[in-house]
């Protein structure tokens, strides 16, 4: 799977970056970590911005949650279950209970459930299903999603420029690591970001 995804990305660029990601949150088992550090890795041998790809990733994301919003709208609690535990749930690789977790996320915590769990690594997808059943307005939903998206996107794909080569080890030591872990990388990439947009605003203002 990892030759198909580094193959898009390097034949499409941008596009492809929207293509796959949609495609992830459609499709959970498709790992978003090693889209999004190639996607970093790639800015540092091509021509492609790590903003841009942050972007085009974001949009991706929001075009996938929004079509699983539509489909748990439209199909409601008692359908929506049967056709995750069922054989086409299989086959699209949903897993029934991480659907149960993401619905029982969403009762917990609401509408705010939207934005936490796009950080979180198959929940990401799946907590799009209960909002779109719970029917949460949409401009919440949409302002939610592109906010926690852009942050798990940012993060993975700052990772990933800063790994280089070792990418490919970074996103599975990401995909392997324990909640805590995950968020102390997302907390380490976060921290990277301001320190590489501080240098960027001191260039400018030595270049002055």
């Amino acid at each position: 799977m990892e030759q198909w995804i580094t193959g898009v990305m390097e034949d499409f660029g941008y596009p492809g970056m929207a293509l796959l990601i949609a495609v992830e949150n459609l499709f959970p088992p498709i790992p978003s970590e090693v889209i999004l550090t190639f996607g970093g890795f790639l800015t540092t041998r091509t021509a492609l911005d790590v903003w841009w790809v942050v972007a085009w990733a974001t949009l991706g994301a929001v075009a996938g949650a929004l079509a699983l919003y539509g489909v748990g709208r439209a199909l409601g609690g008692e359908r929506m279950s049967a056709l995750l535990a069922g054989p086409w749930g299989k086959r699209l690789g949903f897993d029934a209970e991480a659907a149960a977790r993401a619905a029982a996320r969403f009762e917990q915590k609401g509408a705010k459930a939207v934005l936490v769990c796009r950080c979180v690594p198959i929940l990401r997808s799946l907590i799009s299903i209960p909002a779109g059943m719970a029917r949460m307005n949409l401009a919440r939903f949409l302002l939610y999603t592109t906010a926690g998206s852009l942050v798990w996107n940012a993060a993975l794909v700052h990772l990933g420029a800063a790994a280089g080569e070792g990418w490919a080890l970074l996103a599975r030591r990401f995909a392997d690591a324990s909640g805590a872990v995950r968020w102390l990388l997302m907390a380490a990439a976060s921290l990277a970001i301001l320190w590489r947009l501080a240098r960027k605003k001191d260039k400018k203002s030595a270049a002055r």
